[in-house]
């Protein structure tokens, strides 16, 4: 092989494998979720098992994050249409991101769910090591993840998720 085809020939090995990893993080599911403490951007102080009860969506994302960014006002839409059945969103800004920041982007497009700053990086390890943002984990009332979205969601296919989820006893 000539040194083209050696390149070639590795992006396309990476590009397969980066595909499959994708494909599996995006439908893989985990057992249950992480029990994980948290505070939020107004001091309230929580944990992931509070949310027992709820059909919850874990959002990790970071202001710098164009495709965060992008997909925010379909968070907030989905968070506003279920809240009222038992539905709530968390979302996690990531360890890298300035706290100033995240307070600035929440306060001015008036996000309607909790905040918290992953300051340590520790919620995102117990959530399997979540580096790619947007990263969000759909977790069932009994506390189990259902689905895991690397990427922007397809809003869609989420909210028919969710009709199910809201529909279990």
């Amino acid at each position: 092989m000539k040194p083209a085809r050696y390149v070639a020939a590795s992006i396309v090995a990476l590009a397969v494998g980066v595909g499959a990893y994708l494909a599996y993080e995006s439908t893989g599911t985990g057992g249950m979720a992480p029990n994980v403490a948290y505070t939020l951007l107004d001091g309230t102080k929580s944990t992931t098992e509070q949310l027992r009860g709820k059909v919850v969506l874990v959002n990790f994302w970071a202001t710098s994050c164009t495709t965060c960014v992008h997909e925010m006002p379909q968070v907030m839409a989905t968070h506003e249409k279920y809240k009222a059945r038992g539905y709530d969103t968390l979302a996690v800004a990531m360890s890298y991101d300035p706290p100033a920041y995240v307070v600035n982007f929440a306060e001015t497009r008036k996000l309607p769910f909790g905040v918290a700053i992953d300051n340590t990086g520790a919620i995102a390890k117990s959530f399997g090591q979540v580096q790619l943002t947007p990263t969000s984990v759909l977790i069932n009332k009994r506390g189990e993840i259902v689905k895991r979205y690397v990427g922007e969601p397809d809003f869609v296919a989420l909210h028919e998720l969710v009709e199910k989820l809201l529909a279990e006893t």
